[in-house]
């Protein structure tokens, strides 16, 4: 009975050929049967999500896992799908499912809520590149491959990209005029007769299948409430839910971690080393720039002093007090300084300090000299005043 039997939760995936073997009446047949098929779908946004991939020598999404929930919708975009009509290139669609659809920012659900992942292959012939490999690939990605063959499809080439047991995922249609009676053995194979999947529980967000009974649970960044029901967001940042070295930011039901000012975000996105804040560029000191762990200070050079601003430096006078160690005369020079003395001083040999000058007791040259020339003007004019006498 269809009320008592639905698919469990699918990611499904149809990629269906289009390639020139392919009619177009036929290629209607094709959109005619994926239309039937999420008839007997469970679609919803927390149940089965389909997106729909055309192949020829190229590939197509025409619509990814997140697009559409219900099935009006998804029908509709079916009925415009047109044929690539050029080759076979079965190994590059399955290939593209795995790197453009099957992705969360796609629609696909995290492994965390073991949603089983599923391709449905509909093509007519042989594969016209590698596709062994690539259908290795998928499945040991956990992507379950069911290959369906009309008319002339190369069986080989079905049962090499199908998953085990292949007796349960490769089928075969002699046209595509009767590949709609293939809809009810893909029933049969999704049905899942559990209380879950009738949608016959209470739960939130998640629903656990548990010996014919269930259990509740929640999407990741949720928790559980008092109920069993239903779910309340969590504070991914709370102390113990991240590991972040510094600073959680919370970010969608999850978390970023960044650095306090002065750090960078190492390549693990979660412990912080410190920069050097003195490489060039990275500050706006004047002179000189001092790291300190992650910040930095100002300093200038000798002769010079840090302006208010703690950034920019202005040249000091080195013979204001108590800049110098002159004992007596201090003489500036451009940045730097002499030390001299008072008269009657001369400078030690420290060029600092100063010691009075010797004074000699012996009369200097010139200052006989002098004296001779005064003792010469007074006879002089003692004589010329006795002639003036005589007179």
């Amino acid at each position: 009975a269809d009320t008592a039997c639905k698919n469990r939760p699918l990611d499904l995936v149809f990629i269906i050929d289009s390639s020139r073997s392919v009619r177009p009446e036929e290629f209607e047949k094709v959109k005619v049967f994926l239309s039937k098929m999420i008839d007997t779908l469970d679609v919803g946004e927390r149940t089965t999500r389909v997106a729909v991939m055309n192949y020829a020598s190229t590939v197509r999404v025409e619509f990814p896992l997140r697009t559409y929930f219900d099935k009006a919708s998804m029908k509709e975009a079916i009925s415009h799908i047109e044929p690539l009509s050029a080759g076979t290139m079965t190994g590059l669609a399955i290939q593209t499912a795995m790197d453009e659809v099957f992705t969360e920012e796609m629609g696909t659900r995290p492994a965390t809520f073991s949603i089983p992942k599923v391709v449905i292959v509909v093509t007519d012939g042989r594969p016209q590149d590698q596709v062994q490999d690539v259908a290795v690939s998928a499945r040991t990605a956990g992507i379950e491959i069911y290959a369906v063959g009309v008319g002339q499809a190369d069986m080989q080439s079905l049962r090499i990209m199908a998953s085990e047991p292949l007796d349960e995922h490769v089928f075969y249609v002699e046209t595509y005029g009767v590949i709609e009676k293939l809809t009810s053995k893909f029933r049969e194979t999704f049905c899942a007769a559990n209380v879950c999947a009738l949608g016959t529980h209470d739960s939130e967000q998640v629903c656990v299948s548990n010996s014919g009974s269930y259990l509740c649970g929640c999407y990741e960044g949720y928790t559980l409430n008092a109920d069993k029901r239903t779910c309340s967001a969590v504070d991914m940042c709370a102390p113990g839910r991240h590991e972040c070295d510094q600073i959680c930011v919370s970010n969608n039901r999850s978390y970023v971690c960044e650095c306090y000012e002065g750090y960078a975000l190492n390549p693990d996105k979660k412990t912080c080393s410190a920069m050097d804040m003195c490489a060039p560029g990275r500050h706006d000191c004047a002179q000189v720039c001092l790291s300190n762990d992650g910040s930095y200070s100002c300093d200038c050079y000798e002769g010079y002093a840090l302006n208010p601003d703690k950034k920019t430096c202005s040249a000091v006078d080195m013979c204001a007090p108590g800049r110098h160690d002159c004992e007596q005369v201090c003489v500036r020079d451009d940045l730097f300084y002499t030390c001299d003395c008072y008269q009657g001083y001369t400078l030690n040999p420290d060029k600092k300090t100063c010691s009075r000058a010797v004074t000699s007791s012996l009369v200097t040259t010139e200052e006989s000299c002098k004296c001779e020339a005064i003792a010469a003007l007074q006879d002089s004019v003692t004589s010329s005043l006795e002639a003036l006498a005589t007179k």
